[in-house]
């Protein structure tokens, strides 16, 4: 086998890692709803933010919130894990298939070269083996693998990356659900424009001896240590979110690990985000960026309820679903029709 023919196999291996994860992306894309061909499976979500409108009507009357139960190892950290959390939507199991499938298996590779030529570098022209030291300056064909070899790696990996980078900044939908994020020193507000403008303020739940007698105090039902909050950012699953993040003083960032979602959180700027969360549960994360002496204690809890679940919490915080307003228009008047008729009669 000639040089050429050598160099275009090597293209090949190369590039098959992107040519698997282009033909599994087109399957998707051309294969019905309820199929699945990538390593992952994404939960069924409902089409748009009007799934949340709509059931407020299907919210019983007397329906009361109740706080959800954390579940261990559910969106939270793992004891003595070492790799990522387990991925709760498209986007992160995305990201955690092109770690596992394609950026670890070639760093494993480089790695395992690079060592081997070490060890045969040290051997093989070691003095003793060599007493008369080579005299060679140049290899053209050394010098162009070492240059074209790295280059289609790279393009290798940012094919898959550069596609997983576009879909994390997607706009959100104009009928996405808005939560607005604002970070303080040191502790979280939640604001919900589309339903009364009503704020949610989450702080940390201190441990049972770190509080008063008759303090509400952190329960495994909360949450894990250092992440339970008193309150939590409440959201509706299976629909799309425009999460907005700003802060009061200075940088915060809004990170949810399990959520495949950071988002920093800077004074005077709105920043925004899509996110989808498929499954109902409840959600960790902590405040990312370096924002004082109590940076390590300003978690972040998010739960994530059906629909309807969420209509009654609306409520219960004095606010409102949108289809209150749009019902308030639409109601007829009585007054106003029997004075109408009484001056036509």
């Amino acid at each position: 086998m000639n040089f050429s023919n050598k160099l275009f196999l090597l293209i090949g291996l190369l590039l098959l890692p992107s040519q698997l994860y282009a033909q599994e992306s087109t399957q998707e894309a051309q294969a019905p709803a309820t199929t699945s061909v990538m390593p992952f499976s994404p939960a069924p979500v409902a089409n748009d933010a009007q799934a949340v409108a709509d059931s407020a009507t299907k919210a019983s009357d007397g329906a009361q919130y109740v706080p959800m139960d954390a579940t261990p190892g559910f969106g939270m950290p793992t004891d003595k894990a070492i790799d990522f959390q387990d991925q709760k939507n498209d986007l992160g199991q995305r990201a955690y298939w092109i770690n596992n499938y394609i950026l670890l298996p070639i760093i494993t590779v480089i790695s395992f070269f690079v060592l081997g030529l070490l060890f045969w570098v040290a051997i093989r022209y070691r003095r003793k083996a060599n007493p008369e030291p080579s005299k060679t300056t140049h290899n053209t064909t050394i010098e162009i693998l070492w240059t074209a070899i790295p280059i289609l790696i790279l393009l290798g990996i940012a094919i898959p990356s550069i596609d997983l980078l576009a879909k994390q900044f997607e706009s959100a939908p104009k009928n996405a659900v808005t939560v607005k994020a604002i970070g303080y020193q040191w502790y979280w507000g939640f604001n919900y424009p589309d339903h009364g403008d009503f704020e949610v303020v989450a702080n940390i739940l201190k441990e049972k001896e770190d509080v008063a007698e008759g303090e509400r105090y952190r329960t495994d039902a909360d949450g894990p240590q250092l992440l339970a909050t008193d309150n939590r950012m409440v959201v509706p699953a299976g629909v799309p979110i425009r999460l907005q993040t700003t802060a009061a003083d200075v940088i915060h960032s809004f990170a949810i690990p399990s959520l495949w979602f950071k988002l920093d959180a800077v004074p005077g700027r709105l920043n925004e985000k899509a996110l989808m969360i498929p499954e109902p549960g409840v959600y960790f994360g902590q405040c990312s960026e370096l924002c004082g002496a109590f940076h390590g204690y300003m978690p972040i809890a998010i739960e994530a309820l059906p629909p309807e679940e969420f209509a009654v919490w609306v409520k219960e915080q004095g606010g409102s679903m949108p289809t209150d307003a749009v019902a308030e228009t639409e109601a007829p008047k009585p007054a106003q029709d029997n004075e109408v008729a009484a001056q036509a009669g």
